[in-house]
């Protein structure tokens, strides 16, 4: 085959897996959302009615809130971060930097447990305002659903992600075109608003619309802080209703074009202004050595940011060495015991949560290094047209929220050949085949495969597949940064001597960007580990209980339900440390690449 042939194949190989598993859950979302119950028509009515009804507009305009919070107050947050980062030498700035990354091994769902203990009415900080004799009563920060504390755990949360985007775009800045405006005259204010914002706004609009996707659907946080008036929280709601009424379809629908609609304004009206930074800059700005006062100034404010955003870490870890009914009115635990540790290591729920959550992930992260792999050799490599737009659906799982796929793929599920009616356009096939073959045709026949509503669900198969799409973009943006860093012209010797395609791929490109892939497949398979909406939504029966979805249910349990949910938490966060780390050792600064819509 020639090598425009072998792209080709290459290429219908990724359209097919994309539309299977990417285009066509987000295409039953959306028909759902339109199309009458009976399925004869379409209509706008359904929408509209979500539109209208107070409650749901309530949810989208709760959600869209915590979404602009969240994002302006990690952009507000993360922006001097940055600055003083990239800017600044002082003593100590690699460990301060470094821990400034904590958030990022606490997904806020889990830390939605801590933040509870410090923020309730008899939680810690009640108990050192009682202390103070400020307060007689305590204040329940978090009650009535706690909309700011939703927002405050998801900014101390997700910072990270704008402020790894921006670090990176600080320091491909050129240095020439800051001295230049300072020859001008124009003063350090001015220099920052005319020339360093505008050329760093791609980078910061990259991670801000991860965080602002990642809060505007997520799910757990509001789950664990018990708000249900958000959008996210009433489709989960609405599963049961899936059968019966197109409402959750019109939900999603509506969650997904608003995503969708923030993307691409932003895109357009920040994303696309690049001005005139095209490339890296050929000679970086070396940071400034400050003094022993600048030090301390800069020790306060990171140390500070650290501390805060530690808190739910902390909190977690506390309420996994403490007993029921032994933090209660107190700033810590009155006694401490490794019980929770132990019972996480032997509750039937942990354990077979454990055991799925690594089938799950290993499974996942298997498929999504082959096929982001292919998809990073044909974007880094081919020629071919169409690579482009190859490489955009790639990375859409970034830009669309993971909640729509997951219902999506619910929706899979209840389409011929997992479940319904088999089409009309195959009864030709059908009337052909011996009559055994053309009732099991017509009888869901994939139903056993892989099954989330029925009696015996099997969501193992559509598992797999959604952690391995929503994982895919961090080992193709991985192995292509890998192969970008790499001559071609070993590949084409190898080709010369007679190696073929296979044999190229598997002795020469795959040790040549081994790095790059152990990082995105280390990001995938934790993430994978602790995937929160696919988990929650596809994962109906106990048996099947990833390990987020065991901690949501443990943690609603009494007696010692919720230590065992922390100590599962502490399990996760120490999970996530490792592969960060990892992943950080090996890829460094290009890390923030990796978080970009």
């Amino acid at each position: 085959m020639s090598p425009r042939g072998w792209q080709r194949a290459q290429l219908l190989f990724l359209t097919c897996i994309l539309a299977g598993c990417l285009v066509w859950p987000l295409w039953l979302v959306l028909r759902g959302a339109f199309l009458t119950l009976d399925g004869a028509s379409w209509t706008w009515w359904h929408v509209l009615d979500v539109l209208r009804d107070p409650v749901t507009r309530a949810g989208l305009f709760n959600a869209l809130s915590i979404a602009c919070c969240v994002t302006m107050g990690t952009l507000l947050l993360a922006t001097p971060l940055a600055l003083v980062a990239a800017r600044l030498n002082f003593a100590g700035k690699g460990l301060l930097t470094g821990l400034l990354l904590l958030p990022l091994i606490l997904p806020p769902f889990v830390g939605a447990i801590g933040l509870r203990h410090l923020l309730g009415r008899e939680g810690s900080f009640n108990a050192i305002l009682r202390g103070l004799g400020l307060i007689n009563d305590g204040i329940d920060f978090t009650g009535r659903g706690g909309f700011w504390a939703v927002v405050l755990l998801e900014i101390m949360s997700l910072y990270p992600i704008v402020y790894l985007n921006l670090t990176a775009a600080l320091a491909n800045l050129d240095p020439a075109l800051e001295e230049a405006a300072c020859n001008l005259g124009a003063g350090a204010w001015r220099r920052f608003r005319r020339i360093t914002i505008p050329l760093v706004a791609p980078g910061a609009f990259s991670g801000a619309v991860i965080v602002f996707i990642w809060s505007f659907t997520e799910l757990g946080t509001p789950l664990m802080f018990e708000y249900r008036n958000v959008t996210s929280v009433q489709i989960f709601d609405g599963l049961k209703d899936m059968q019966s009424s197109r409402k959750p379809f019109a939900l999603v629908a509506v969650m997904l074009v608003v995503a969708i609609t923030i993307y691409v304004i932003g895109k357009i009206t920040v994303g696309g202004n690049a001005h005139a930074m095209q490339a890296k800059a050929s000679v970086g700005r070396a940071p400034k050595n400050v003094g022993w006062f600048a030090t301390i100034m800069c020790w306060i404010f990171l140390g500070a940011v650290v501390c805060v955003a530690g808190l739910p870490h902390v909190s977690t870890i506390l309420a996994s060495l403490s007993l029921p009914g032994q933090w209660y009115a107190t700033v810590v635990p009155s006694s401490l015991t490794l019980e929770g540790w132990s019972a996480a290591m032997s509750h039937p729920l942990a354990v077979s949560s454990v055991r799925n959550s690594l089938f799950l992930s290993l499974c996942a992260t298997a498929a999504a290094i082959v096929v982001g792999l292919i998809a990073a050799r044909l974007i880094a490599r081919g020629t071919i047209r169409g690579r482009g737009l190859m490489d955009a659906l790639i990375m859409l799982p970034l830009a669309v929220p993971g909640l729509v796929m997951a219902f999506g793929f619910i929706a899979m599920s209840l389409e011929w050949p997992f479940g319904g009616v088999m089409p009309p356009m195959f009864e030709s096939v059908a009337m052909v085949l011996p009559q055994a073959w053309a009732a099991w045709l017509r009888d869901a026949p994939l139903r056993p495969v892989a099954d989330i509503l029925g009696a015996n669900p099997n969501p193992f198969p559509l598992l797999v597949v959604a952690y391995a799409i929503r994982r895919m973009p961090y080992v193709t943006r991985s192995a292509v940064a890998g192969m970008q860093q790499t001559s071609v012209y070993l590949e084409e010797a190898a080709q010369g001597l007679g190696a073929g395609r296979l044999r190229i791929m598997r002795t020469i490109v795959a040790p040549l960007i081994a790095a790059n892939l152990v990082a995105g497949a280390l990001l995938a398979f934790s993430f994978s580990m602790l995937e929160v909406s696919d988990s929650l939504l596809l994962a109906q029966r106990e048996r099947d209980y990833p390990i987020t979805k065991a901690i949501y249910t443990l943690y609603d349990r009494l007696g010692d339900g919720e230590l065992i949910a922390s100590a599962l938490g502490v399990w996760a966060m120490a999970l996530l440390a490792v592969t960060l780390l990892g992943a950080n050792s090996i890829i460094g600064k290009k890390m923030g690449a990796l978080f970009r819509a």
